[in-house]
């Protein structure tokens, strides 16, 4: 039965249906039979004596054995301290291939991870190298192997829990780089990268210090960081800092995934390896690995699989930490700067130079953010190398035209949407690959001081360092360089969202990443608690102590429900008292600010009761049940106040508790009364904060509260356009679809009338796919049309393509109006612009009868107006599209239409005789293919009468002198006719001959 069940389902490895079993493991099996076949039954002395005698009984029997327990070893989940154990004894025993051991291990752990399982690998390793040193200290693979692995580590070992562990990591490091340089020199350039990281610990920077300035006295062979730097990494070592699993993953993505349908697989990837503060880390390790490792044939280049790029690119936009964006920008670039043909592959530059390039119109703050990189690395890269690394980029530069990876870097250096502080600095890095334009201001970019070339900004998993906010400026502190756009926290790198934004504009918006209030942020320093609690009463300084020594929830909830009803009790809290519980409790709670709020599961009731039953929720929960009139609940609201100054975080934990709990029907008094609380802040800002924090943390969360936020903040929320931004700059296609269902059965309104024209002013400065997500949420409202229609004359083509589009797709779902026409007949009909004339060209065709009449009132108000009224409507912005504006769109249409039936209308036939009457000469030749589609009135079908007879006769008329005058001087009449505004005018003049045209039709008609 045993056996069966192992042949039906192999442990060691992976086999599909047709392929046959390793021999490899059917030994062990063979092995673990035996094995099991002796000690079945068997305490565990009884077993020991069986395996004894048989061991005894031959060689055969002795391996059989071995293998079984090997087997069971390596198969058994609850056996994972054995598999380090038996590894270790294999190293004790200096078994042959104990390194390759040793190495597979390695790769287990997984950077930006800092999860028990996985710190307790690395420390075991840890040990087991420190042991056995003199046998480790003769691999030297895997000496370069374990540089690299703990140099990497060490900037994810920053919290003062794992303070000893990551000194003994230090000490290994600075040990084996002192005796063992050789041997590290074979990991290259990546060792320069990581050691970077580290440069601020005491211990490094003094290594660093002699590989810069006395290279000689670490080995005689060593010659500095040059010779690091003109050494390829190895892909055994980029390898390296991926788990298998990730590897499999990222092969998987950019050789199984077209292009286009990657997104759930990125998203699968973010949720399981990129979705802690932590791992911010590990997106230069992926960008590493892209770049140098993964080198897809030409069958997956021409295919339409996801190409390298775009993942990089994707990973660029998952980066919320200051210093995480630019270690990553500086992985991107890295086989840059000391580049060369003989030893370094196309294929390691290839991504950087297609980001950016295919990056200019969906995404320019990408493609701004690295050119901006690009030209301050060079410099400020390594002062003394800078002329070396300015030749390695522009070697590079070259390689890629020369390999025909871009025709023309062209395109990328001029972009238009650049400003003109970056093309300068684009223009004075790289003269030799930008065309010749106009002059543009030239930068000089300061270098490093030498002390601080090649440092990092501030070691970022040293507690005692603050953490870096601000890069604008800081030539002091590498690899961080200001960046003139900087990337949003939460963006999804997606070919599906266009962008035409220009790049002046963002460089006005507010930073995102810079500030303080991503939740990698929200972890607040350790604080010593004992001068806070000395200020406390005796009750609630033991209540503060039993929630610091408990880790049950279940525990901390009761003990923070006392502490509540000891406060309410206790008539000496005061305001001192409060900031001190405050400061306490904020650090105690910390993790509770800190880790994932909204559970996945959010349509499960369960689920969201869970997630508000932990001690913070439990200050909610009384301050929800205590009654307004009660004098008690001020002081709830005092320390409430108090944690928020520490934690602004508290805010939109209060809305997600108060919407989640099912205490009362109208919760947000509660949020309202808190808003009042707290000193300088007004409703509107508290919320609006509170909503950007919680956007930033958790976008699903956000979403959840925005139905509720409309409902209950309606005079806050309902047409407010920073709320707007808010929502469209971070939802996706099923968030948005959420919303647009609540719109649709009548749970959400987001606009009204008397501020819905500002926030379209305001959306004109959004992100492309933002005022699309907007547009479509205006679409779910059905907005009258006629609320609309007056941001209309602001839209200027293509600036403002994405309303242009919306509103084209509006006006085709309604009935053309006298407003909607007067508005699209004031644009301008020369112009490349379009708009007009497709919806002219829909109308005329879907509602003929009513376009019509409307192009007829308009044409017939304008040649009946007098002049003086007239000019007064237009200085009262009161005035309709002028007569020669009209014709223009006319002129258009007639060119465009295949058929002729709308002009054939008998109205619009009337209104262009009446127009020609008034038109001059150089009018009728401009227009004169238009005012040849007249015909008879009767061919027409308008019934017969004296003004119909009249009409034709006058027509014959106008085309007789129309053609007299066509041949008379028709280019200086076109000169006077170049104004629309005296054109207008002009068309009021010859009232003389629409007399003696009157006389000439009476004689007809005689």
């Amino acid at each position: 039965m045993m056996a069966e069940t192992t042949a039906s389902s192999p442990k060691l490895f992976v086999f599909s249906t047709v392929e046959p079993k390793d021999e490899l493991e059917e030994r062990f099996e063979k092995g673990y039979q035996f094995l099991t076949s002796i000690t079945k039954g068997l305490s565990e002395r009884e077993a020991n004596d069986a395996l004894n005698t048989s061991i005894c009984r031959g060689i055969q029997q002795h391996e059989d054995i071995s293998l079984g327990l090997v087997y069971i070893i390596l198969t058994e989940p609850q056996n994972t301290q054995r598999v380090l154990w038996f590894s270790k004894e294999l190293v004790r025993n200096q078994v042959i291939g104990a390194e390759s051991v040793c190495n597979a291990l390695l790769r287990q752990i997984a950077g930006g991870d800092i999860s028990p399982k996985n710190i307790w690998l690395a420390e075991t390793l840890l040990e087991i190298f420190l042991e056995f040193k003199p046998w480790f200290e003769k691999q030297s693979t895997l000496v370069a192997i374990v540089v690299y692995t703990y140099l990497r580590l060490l900037v994810d070992h920053g919290s003062l829990k794992l303070a000893a562990f990551r000194q003994k990591e230090v000490d290994l490091c600075c040990s084996l780089l002192r005796d063992k340089i050789l041997d590290c020199l074979a990991i290259g350039r990546d060792l320069v990268r990581l050691l970077q990281d580290v440069a601020r610990i005491p211990e490094f920077e003094k290594l660093w210090k002699e590989m810069m300035q006395t290279p000689a006295t670490l080995h005689p062979q060593f010659s500095g960081v040059h010779q690091l730097m003109s050494i390829r990494t190895p892909r055994k070592y980029l390898i390296s800092r991926l788990t298998p699993d990730m590897e499999a993953k990222i092969y998987f993505l950019l050789t199984k995934v077209r292009f286009g349908q990657q997104k759930r697989y990125q998203d699968w990837f973010q949720r399981q390896y990129l979705a802690t503060p932590e791992s911010q880390s590990l997106r230069c390790d992926l960008i590493r690995f892209i770049c140098s490792v993964v080198h897809p044939p030409n069958e997956i280049l021409c295919s339409d699989i996801i190409p390298r790029w775009a993942v990089i690119g994707w990973l660029l936009t998952t980066c919320t930490s200051n210093v995480a964006a630019s270690n990553a920008k500086l992985a991107l670039f890295y086989d840059w700067f000391f580049f060369d043909p003989e030893r370094d592959s196309i294929m390691n530059i290839e991504p950087a130079i297609l980001v950016m390039y295919h990056s200019m119109r969906p995404h320019p703050a990408i493609t701004a953010t690295l050119l901006d990189f690009l030209c301050r690395i060079m410099v400020n890269f390594f002062p003394p190398l800078s002329s070396q690394v300015r030749q390695g980029v522009y070697t590079s530069l070259k390689q890629i035209l020369e390999k025909k990876v871009l025709s023309s870097i062209s395109p990328l250096f001029d972009n238009p949407k650049l400003d003109k502080d970056l093309k300068g600095m684009i223009r004075t890095s790289f003269a030799e690959f930008c065309s010749l334009e106009s002059e543009l201001p030239q930068y000089t970019l300061s270098a490093a001081k030498p002390d601080d070339m090649l440092l990092p900004p501030a070691d970022p998993v040293l507690p005692s360092v603050p953490p870096i906010c601000k890069i604008e400026n800081d030539t002091e502190s590498l690899p961080v360089i200001p960046d003139g756009v900087t990337l949003p926290p939460t963006a999804m790198f997606s070919d599906d969202d266009e962008d035409d934004i220009p790049l002046g504009k963002l460089k006005k918006q507010e930073p995102k990443v810079c500030k303080q209030n991503t939740k990698e942020k929200a972890k607040q320093d350790d604080v010593d608690l004992s001068p806070y609690l000395e200020q406390l009463d005796f009750e609630l300084k033991e209540a503060v102590l039993q929630i610091q020594g408990t880790r049950d929830s279940e525990q901390q909830c009761e003990v923070m429900d006392k502490l509540i009803e000891t406060l309410i009790k206790d008539d000496d809290f005061d305001a001192d008292m409060s900031a001190a519980l405050a400061t306490c409790l904020c650090q105690l709670l910390n993790e509770q600010f800190t880790n994932q709020l909204f559970p996945e599961e959010y349509e499960d009731e369960e689920a969201i009761e869970d997630s508000i039953g932990t001690s913070l929720f439990v200050i909610f929960r009384n301050l929800c049940q205590t009654p307004e009139e009660d004098p008690s609940r001020q002081q709830i609201l005092q320390l409430l106040g108090d944690m928020h100054q520490r934690q602004p975080r508290l805010g939109y934990h209060l809305l997600y508790f108060l919407k989640a709990n099912k205490i009362c029907e109208d919760n947000m008094t509660h949020y309202k009364d808190f808003c009042k609380s707290l000193d300088g802040k007004d409703l509107a800002g508290c919320l609006l904060s509170d909503l950007q924090l919680c956007q930033e943390d958790d976008v699903h969360l956000f979403c959840y509260l925005i139905p509720d936020i409309y409902c209950q903040f309606a005079s806050i929320a309902v047409g407010n356009p920073e709320l707007l931004n808010l929502i469209v700059s971070c939802v996706d296609g099923v968030q948005l679809q959420e919303l647009v269902c609540h719109v649709m059965q009548g749970n959400l309104v987001m606009f009204r009338k008397d501020s819905f024209l500002s926030v379209l002013n305001a959306s004109l400065e959004w992100e492309t796919f933002e005022q699309y997500c907007l547009w479509t949420l205006i679409s779910a409202h059905t907005i009258p049309v006629d609320y609309i229609l007056p941001i209309l004359p602001k839209l200027e083509f293509p600036q403002h393509a994405e309303p242009l589009t919306s509103l084209l797709l509006i006006l085709k779902q309604n009935c053309p109006s006298e407003e909607s026409l007067s508005c699209v007949l004031r644009r301008d009909g020369r112009s490349a612009d379009p708009f007009a004339l497709s919806i002219l060209r829909y109308w005329s065709q879907e509602h003929e009868d009513k376009l019509a009449e409307l192009v007829t009132m308009q044409l017939t108000r304008q040649t009946t107006t007098p002049r003086k009224q007239r000019l007064r409507d237009k200085q009262q912005g009161k005035s309709g599209p002028g007569v020669v504006q009209i014709l223009y769109h006319l002129e258009q249409l007639r060119k465009t239409l295949k058929s002729t039936s709308f002009f054939s209308h008998y109205l619009v036939q009337h209104s262009l005789q009446q127009v020609q009457l008034t038109c001059t000469d150089g009018q009728k030749a401009k227009f004169s293919d238009l005012f040849s589609l007249m015909e008879d009135i009767d061919d027409v079908g308008m019934k017969p009468s004296s003004s119909t007879r009249s009409l034709r006769g006058t027509a014959r008329t106008t085309k007789t002198s129309m053609q007299s005058g066509g041949r008379s001087k028709v280019k200086s009449s076109e000169k006077d006719s170049d104004s629309e505004s005296s054109d207008d005018e002009e068309i009021m003049k010859p009232k003389s001959k629409k007399r003696k045209k009157a006389s000439l039709v009476g004689s007809d008609s005689d």
